[in-house]
């Protein structure tokens, strides 16, 4: 039969390990926080140095459609950092990862993928395969937000009032 003394210091391992894993996942939140802001900071002036290039190239103050193109594939790019960024964020300060976010970070990555792609070296069924991945991505989304807004209890329908006669 175990001692009181032992099973007393069980509970206290297990609290100072979990207080030991939490304070690791802090620490590994924070600094994949430092390297989204870098990459961000990163892509964005990359995005100013690619569209003042592809502006002061002839023609003058013009894009073409492939260097427009690659225009957006990088604003793109830099709001799929900014949402990642803000479900790191997120998981920091509410330790929990929110799946509507996750989904609008799919979304924008799908849309990215579906503005640079070449049209002409797509087959019909990967068409198809993105077109239904985009859908299921919004159908869960619409669900996820639809359930969030939706009352646990039903709503009881209230009796409408009587008009007010004139004079009364």
């Amino acid at each position: 039969m175990p001692s009181p003394k032992s099973d007393h210091n069980v509970p206290q391992v297990v609290r100072r390990l979990t207080s030991v894993i939490h304070a690791f996942e802090i620490t590994v939140v924070v600094i994949l926080i430092f390297l989204m802001m870098i990459a961000v900071a990163l892509s964005t002036v990359e995005l100013g140095m690619i569209l003042w290039q592809e502006l002061m190239s002839e023609p003058f103050l013009l894009l073409g459609l492939q260097e427009l193109l690659t225009v957006l594939g990088f604003f793109m790019m830099v709001l799929i950092g900014l949402e990642l960024l803000e479900t790191i964020k997120n998981y920091l300060t509410q330790n929990s990862l929110h799946v509507e976010i996750v989904l609008l970070v799919a979304m924008i990555a799908v849309a990215r993928k579906v503005i640079i792609i070449d049209m002409k070296e797509m087959q019909a069924n990967q068409m198809l395969g993105i077109a239904a991945l985009l859908l299921s991505l919004a159908g869960s989304y619409f669900l996820i937000k639809r359930s969030f807004s939706m009352p646990d209890q039903p709503v009881e329908a209230k009796e409408p009032k009587e008009p007010k006669e004139p004079g009364a």
